[in-house]
């Protein structure tokens, strides 16, 4: 990582009488500030795809295993829908009073509403009322998502270097598949170590239990962070958009229809490989638990991994490289991916695991950079967190739900690779057709006409 401090690069000469610039900040301080609330919110996130069939177990009536775990997926999909109302709310709000402020209130508000979920009485105890509940949590949860990317990324795009904004922004899905790698490593640890009885019975609860300690640590490193530069010069300068809002819908239209068709690959693509794999690899692919779990540490490891690397490659060649070498390679690995899960080997569901996150990893490399250059300091973070989520809700929330839904509806168990490389193509010829080159000796206006 690099180690020079990191200053305010204003986009004007100062103004007379203006405030000094903020003390220079170190990448290592930046990275973990921004990061530590980021791992809570994809930890809390995600510990529930990874559980879906335990949680399936618990919150429904014992009967049809696949009913009940469509109906976990269904909650998980509900989450989702709720999040483009969190955009609405956060990412504007973001643009008016600061990246820091937003990203603190919905590190608590996430922490808490996971933590419920981990103390919520079971169907068995109170009947369908365990489902509702389930649901309140989830929606919760959802609402506040619905700002954490946009803001996130932000974050990080205005304070990293002009040449090191894709490596330094790629931190944000970095950290988020390294939170997926922790909630699925715990929960391989915690099943082999209570067994599968003792997890079924309790022991699922205690990631969610884990969720308040973590928000409370993420909570405090944000707040002692600084705002961004941007964010300060357009504060000191007053030009802080009243109305973001407004201002986004009617200056960034096409950007964020275009941010729209990019963005439908990490709905997809993300989800299923983040949740749907899990119970993927136990239902269809008859895995064991343990098994399953292992599979995903080893390959979010992998691609958590890979990220940054990532990055560093689109600041050197660019950004579109990556997008259309990530999602052309998805379009692909998917059905070979999913074809070597299906031969009863460790080794090689593992493999498929890893063919399908490397092409995802090499388009994470480069699209949170991409987001931020859309669109400029004033509708920043509300013009990302408006189409991202909308794109999100329909297209990764329910991922889940369609990809185990195809298998029972076709009786073809590959039938989810057809679902991801839909994904892949829609967002292909969307960068094909209007992503324009947004850095280096190439770079032009970052959306075609």
């Amino acid at each position: 990582m690099p180690d020079q401090s990191i200053r305010h690069k204003s986009h004007r000469p100062p103004m007379p009488g203006a405030a000094e610039c903020p003390a220079p900040v170190s990448p290592r301080k930046l990275l973990l500030a921004a990061g530590a609330g980021h791992f809570v919110e994809w930890f809390d996130l995600g510990i529930y795809g990874t559980l879906s069939t335990i949680i399936a177990s618990k919150f429904f009536a014992d009967g049809d295993p696949a009913s009940a775990l469509l109906s976990t997926f269904a909650i998980f999909a509900a989450g989702f829908a709720v999040r483009p109302l969190g955009a609405l709310f956060f990412g504007p709000l973001a643009d008016r009073i600061g990246r820091k402020r937003v990203l603190a209130i919905i590190v608590l508000v996430t922490s808490l509403s996971t933590f419920a979920m981990g103390i919520l009485p079971t169907h068995a105890a109170v009947g369908a009322a365990a489902p509702l509940m389930l649901v309140i949590a989830r929606l919760v949860q959802g609402f506040a998502a619905g700002g954490e990317t946009s803001s996130a990324v932000t974050l990080l795009f205005e304070y990293a270097p002009a040449n090191r904004r894709a490596y330094f922004t790629s931190y944000s899905a970095a950290i988020g598949f390294v939170a997926f790698v922790v909630g699925s490593g715990l929960a391989l640890v915690l099943t082999a170590g209570l067994g599968e009885d003792a997890m079924s019975a309790w022991g699922w609860r205690l990631p969610f239990l884990l969720a308040l300690p973590l928000g409370i640590a993420g909570l405090l490193l944000r707040l002692r962070m600084q705002d961004t530069p941007d964010f300060l010069a357009m504060q000191e300068a007053g030009e802080i958009s009243e109305s973001p809002t407004r201002e986004t819908f009617r200056t960034a239209r096409v950007a964020m229809l275009v941010l729209s068709g990019i963005m439908v690959i990490k709905g997809v693509g993300h989800w299923m490989l983040q949740s749907f794999m899990v119970s993927y690899l136990q239902t269809t692919m008859n895995f064991s638990k343990v098994q399953s779990f292992l599979a995903a540490t080893i390959c979010l490891s992998v691609v958590a991994v890979a990220v940054p690397l990532f990055g560093l490659l689109s600041d050197r060649v660019g950004r579109k490289p990556l997008l259309v070498g990530g999602t052309a390679g998805t379009l692909i690995v998917a059905w070979p991916a999913l074809q070597l899960m299906s031969f009863d080997n460790m080794p090689l569901a593992v493999l498929g695991m890893v063919l399908l996150g490397l092409p995802l990893a090499a388009y994470d490399g480069a699209i949170n950079a991409t987001m931020a250059e859309l669109f400029p300091p004033r509708i920043r973070s509300g013009a990302i967190a408006i189409p991202y989520n909308v794109s999100v809700t329909l297209f990764g929330g329910t991922s889940p739900y369609v990809a185990t839904w195809l298998i029972g509806a076709t009786g073809y168990d590959f039938s989810p690779a057809y679902y991801l490389m839909f994904a892949a193509a829609v967002t292909l010829i969307t960068v094909l057709r209007w992503v324009k080159e947004t850095t280096g000796p190439r770079a032009e206006a970052a959306v075609a006409a």
